[in-house]
């Protein structure tokens, strides 16, 4: 084995299977001198690995753990094994490490070669976990959209509505967030120029473009809350409308994406729709107005009336005596 490149995979294939090797097994093993051997050493060393050495007739080398991850040296078996767990772990959402997990599956599906990527789907496919998700996410178009989306790639494909519509979609692909056992993308859709998100589970087609295009701003703070404010809550019980004094700029400017569904309403005011599973959380938005910016609460839901009256008569009394507040323009309107 003449060439030092080969010969330096095939010695820390050696370390990585046994805690320690003598210098002349592991010279015999690669058909080498021992002197081209410690250069070899060197080499690893070059790269990361910390290969200790220990003098002497009993003498030899073991790999040690270091400071940092140098690059893994895998067989088959051992790449099929990770594969199907990071393909379990992003699917399945485990844990808190989704985007974690994602992000390793998308490397080593990116240089698996095919007949290894056909036993983990063989593995996965038959393969019947303790818990499902929802609805079911193949892993590999997770791995496809998650290097997408690191390379800014543009992407085509078809996408089925909640209502039953499909459509054709073009779009910039900028994050994957999990949410309640389901992925979503977030990307910039170039046939509507806008922003939006997309269940995963509901698309197919999924075509690269090979276009690269730069990168553009999301607006919210993270890909986390942009999808929380499109898809919170899924199911509401309470709906009402803040309709505040303020024009749509300053309204937009203060609430972010949490106002990409708010309205110009009549006489230089915003309409700002609310939406919760429980009247508490539909009040706890209120709390986002600014003290400055007047509002009234508008709903046909006489427990929302009532719940907002007898918070603000809680805030007073807590208050005490002498700190009396003024209520809101109009605490609600049928």
């Amino acid at each position: 084995m003449s060439d030092p490149t080969s010969r330096a995979l095939r010695l820390l294939s050696l370390l990585q299977t046994h805690r320690f090797w003598t210098g002349p097994e592991l010279s015999a093993r690669l058909r080498v001198s021992e002197r081209t051997l410690r250069r070899d050493v060197d080499r690893l060393r070059e790269l990361g690995y910390r290969v200790a050495a220990n003098p002497g007739i009993a003498g030899g080398y073991q790999l040690e753990s270091g400071a940092t991850l140098p690059p893994l040296l895998l067989d088959d078996d051992e790449a099929v094994a990770i594969a199907v767990g990071l393909r379990t772990a992003a699917v399945q959402g485990v844990g808190d490490g989704e985007h974690t997990s994602l992000s390793a599956l998308a490397k080593i599906e990116q240089v698996l070669p095919r007949n290894l990527r056909r036993r983990v789907r063989a593995l996965q496919d038959h393969t019947i976990p303790a818990v499902r998700s929802e609805e079911r996410v193949a892993a590999d178009v997770l791995a496809q959209l998650a290097l997408a989306c690191r390379d800014h790639e543009r992407l085509r494909f078809r996408y089925t509505a909640r209502s039953g519509e499909e459509t054709s979609r073009h779009i910039e692909p900028h994050s994957l967030v999990p949410r309640e056992r389901r992925w979503y993308l977030v990307a910039w859709d170039v046939g509507r120029d806008d922003w939006r998100t997309f269940r995963v589970d509901r698309l197919s087609g999924l075509q690269p473009t090979g276009v690269r295009v730069a990168p553009r701003e999301l607006p919210a703070e993270d890909a986390a809350e942009f999808v929380l404010a499109a898809h919170s809550p899924t199911s509401s019980n309470y709906q009402a409308i803040a309709r505040m004094q303020a024009s749509m700029a300053l309204v937009r400017e203060y609430f972010g994406v949490w106002a990409q569904n708010a309205t110009e309403g009549p006489d230089g005011t915003v309409d700002w729709p609310l939406a919760a599973r429980s009247v508490p959380e539909l009040l706890m938005a209120l709390l986002w107005i600014p003290s400055d910016m007047g509002w009234e609460l508008i709903s046909d839901d006489p427990a929302v009336h009532e719940a907002l009256r007898t918070f603000a008569e809680r805030a007073t009394a807590a208050l005490g005596p002498d700190r009396a507040v003024t209520p809101p323009p109009a605490a609600g309107r049928s």
